[in-house]
């Protein structure tokens, strides 16, 4: 696959070019990631809302597999949008009921990615606004600050509460940031509402090399 990147003319607001995005493959395995082209990767909390950022994306409730039951995507799943280029997926983390092996195997197969993947251009950390930044959220941001691999914070369900709170959550999440030295742009988002689904557009693009 060659790695030129064609340029897809298209507005900084319009996500017409993530509709067509569809089903690719599901890894378990680093050597099944694909390779070449770019691709943006989201990660998250299993009941973060991760699914269903996806899914708003890319105007498509059935894309990303919604659950119940958090852990329940253990793999990393890969969406193509063109010949180029690719969402992916990447299996949820935290309150899942799963053996300590398993969970190494979940880190084990998160570091080849973060440090292996060359497509990789940068990294969407999907957290509940309600409560941001637990352990794991830290820790996908470190590895983030690591390999110097860009990181957008996407606080989601801002539906659940009021725009004042909304508010003051983003605040208070960029202000930790920044004191841990963490660089990382942080916005607001509700899946259900599509708050700020423009501005998680005009992010991805610019990763993405659409213009």
């Amino acid at each position: 696959m060659s790695n030129t990147i064609e340029k897809t003319h298209i507005s900084k607001v319009d996500n017409r070019f993530y509709r067509q995005a569809h089903f690719l493959i599901s890894a378990g395995k680093a050597k099944q990631f694909p390779q070449g082209g770019i691709e943006v990767a989201f990660s998250g909390r299993s009941n973060a809302g991760k699914s269903s950022a996806i899914n708003t994306l890319c105007d498509n409730k059935g894309l990303a597999r919604t659950s119940k039951t958090p852990g329940r995507t253990r793999l990393v799943n890969f969406f193509e949008l063109d010949e180029q280029r690719r969402l992916v997926d990447l299996p949820g983390y935290g309150f899942a009921k799963v053996p300590i092996a398993m969970k190494n195997e979940w880190e084990k197969l998160m570091t080849q990615y973060l440090s292996d993947q060359q497509a990789l251009k940068g990294l969407v950390v999907i957290m509940d606004i309600r409560h941001p930044l637990n352990d794991y959220d830290w820790q996908m941001l470190e590895w983030c600050d690591h390999y110097q691999l860009p990181a957008h914070v996407l606080l989601t369900k801002a539906d659940k509460i009021k725009r004042g709170a909304q508010q003051n959550s983003k605040l208070k999440t960029q202000k930790q940031l920044k004191d841990a030295g963490i660089d990382a742009s942080v916005q607001i988002f509700s899946a259900l509402k599509k708050t700020g689904l423009d501005e998680l557009v005009f992010k991805l693009n610019d990763w993405l090399d659409l213009g």
